[in-house]
């Protein structure tokens, strides 16, 4: 099950644009990175991938990744959580 974060009504307090790091994790599998990698480019082409940073789960079971995007509206970012939630690789994203 993955976790959304749902969209509000109330102001952002983030400055546009930003650097925005989101924490998203998976089960450790071939292809997990190069996926998550793609979806950052769909929503920031210019993501530098030298950016992202891994840590495996201590049981070696799962996957961390930390995608730093440029972050350029709310709406965005509401998207890029959608899309991320509802992959099927994705357990959570923070």
């Amino acid at each position: 099950m993955a976790i959304v974060n749902k969209p509000s009504d109330k102001p952002s307090l983030i400055q546009y644009p930003s650097a925005f790091p989101i924490k998203v994790m998976g089960l450790k599998v071939d292809g997990l990175v190069a996926a998550m990698t793609e979806i950052a480019r769909q929503f920031d082409p210019d993501f530098d991938v030298g950016s992202l940073e891994l840590r495996d789960s201590k049981g070696g079971k799962y996957l961390g990744l930390t995608l730093t995007i440029t972050a350029t509206s709310r709406a965005q970012l509401d998207r890029l959580y959608q899309t991320l939630s509802s992959h099927p690789m994705v357990k959570v994203v923070l």
